[in-house]
C-alpha cells in the first residue's frame, strides 16, 4: 500500500464534499483527492484519473447516476477491478444495507462521516478489510 493513498469521492452536496475535502486533506494529510460535484461523464472523467483511485468513496443518491451506476459503471473498467468502492448514505435502514451489499458495494459508511472515527476506517478498507459502519454517529 502506498504512503499516501489516492482517493476518489463523489459527491453532490457541498457541505459534505467541504467536510470530506477538509478530512482528507487537511487532517489525514492525503496528497492525491479528487472530489467531483456529480457523476455527469462520469467514466471519462474517472478513466482520465492520474494517478488512479486506491479508494473510491461514492455517495448514493447523486445525479445524474446514483452511486449503484457508478459502481456498475466501475465494475465494467478492467483498471478498477481490485479498487474498494465505499457506499456513504444517510440511508442506513436495513434493506438499504442490504441492496448495497448486494449491489457489490466493498463496505459502507453512514453520513454525516464521524470525522474521528473515519480516518481508522478508512485504512481499514485500504487494507483489504470490508466495513459496514451503518450505526448512526450520536
Amino acid at each position: 500500500m502506498k504512503a499516501y493513498p489516492v482517493v476518489l469521492y463523489v459527491e453532490d452536496d457541498p457541505r459534505s464534499r467541504r467536510v470530506m475535502e477538509l478530512l482528507l486533506r487537511n487532517e489525514m494529510e492525503l496528497q492525491h483527492v479528487t472530489i467531483l460535484d456529480d457523476s455527469t461523464d462520469f467514466v471519462l472523467r474517472v478513466g482520465a484519473l492520474t494517478p488512479a483511485p486506491d479508494v473510491i468513496l461514492l455517495d448514493i443518491h447523486v445525479k445524474p447516476s446514483s452511486g449503484f451506476e457508478m459502481l456498475d459503471m466501475l465494475r465494467g473498467m478492467p483498471a478498477f477491478q481490485g479498487v474498494p468502492i465505499v457506499a456513504l448514505t444517510a440511508s442506513v435502514m436495513s434493506e438499504e444495507v442490504q441492496k448495497l451489499r448486494e449491489a457489490g458495494f466493498h463496505s459502507v459508511i453512514a453520513k454525516p462521516v464521524d470525522v474521528d472515527t473515519f480516518p481508522d476506517l478508512l485504512q481499514r478498507i485500504l487494507s483489504g478489510e470490508m466495513v459496514w459502519r451503518i450505526v448512526e454517529q450520536g
